[in-house]
C-alpha cells in the first residue's frame, strides 16, 4: 500500500467516527429538547398582557432576576435573547419569548399570551383580532425607501 492511500484510509476512519459520534450526541440533544418541551406544555397559562416593548438582549442587561441568570449555562450568558417587558395586570414584568414567535409580537398593544414561568410560548390577539406579521423589506426596498424619504417623497 502507498502512504497516500494510507492517509486517505485513516482520514476516512477519522470522519466516519466523527459522524458517528455527532449522530449520537445529536439524538440525545433532541431527546432533551423534547422532554423540556413537554415541561413547557405542561405549565401553560394563557395571560393578558401589555406588551411594553421588546429587545434582543444579553442575559446579564436584560432585567431578568439574578437566581435565573445564575442558572444559565456560562456560554449562554453572553448570547442575545428575545426580550419582552409586559404588563401583567398591576406589575411589570420582564420575560424570554419564544425566538419563532419573536417577530409577531406587537409593541405597545394587549395580547393573550401562552406562559409558561418566565417562557412566552404563543402570542394571540386580544379580542379576538389577528396579529398580522409585519413584512420584511429586502435591502433593496429599505434603501429606496430612505431614498424616498430624504427626497421629500413617500415611502412605499
Amino acid at each position: 500500500m502507498s502512504t497516500g492511500a494510507i492517509v486517505m484510509l485513516v482520514i476516512l476512519v477519522v470522519l466516519i467516527i466523527g459522524i458517528g459520534v455527532l449522530y449520537f450526541l445529536g439524538r440525545r440533544a433532541q431527546k432533551r429538547q423534547e422532554e423540556q418541551q413537554e415541561q413547557i406544555n405542561a405549565n401553560k397559562q394563557t395571560v393578558s398582557m401589555l406588551i411594553i416593548d421588546k429587545k434582543m438582549m444579553k442575559l446579564k442587561d436584560s432585567g431578568l432576576p439574578q437566581m435565573v441568570i445564575d442558572q444559565t449555562p456560562k456560554l449562554m450568558r453572553g448570547a442575545k435573547l428575545p426580550i419582552v417587558k409586559a404588563k401583567i395586570g398591576p406589575q411589570i414584568m420582564t420575560l424570554v419569548c419564544d425566538a419563532k414567535i419573536f417577530d409577531k409580537v406587537p409593541v405597545k398593544k394587549e395580547v393573550k399570551a401562552s406562559v409558561s414561568g418566565i417562557y412566552i410560548t404563543d402570542v394571540r390577539g386580544y379580542r379576538g383580532s389577528k396579529i398580522v406579521e409585519p413584512e420584511k423589506k429586502s435591502f433593496f426596498k429599505r434603501t429606496m425607501d430612505k431614498v424616498r424619504e430624504k427626497a421629500g417623497a413617500k415611502p412605499l
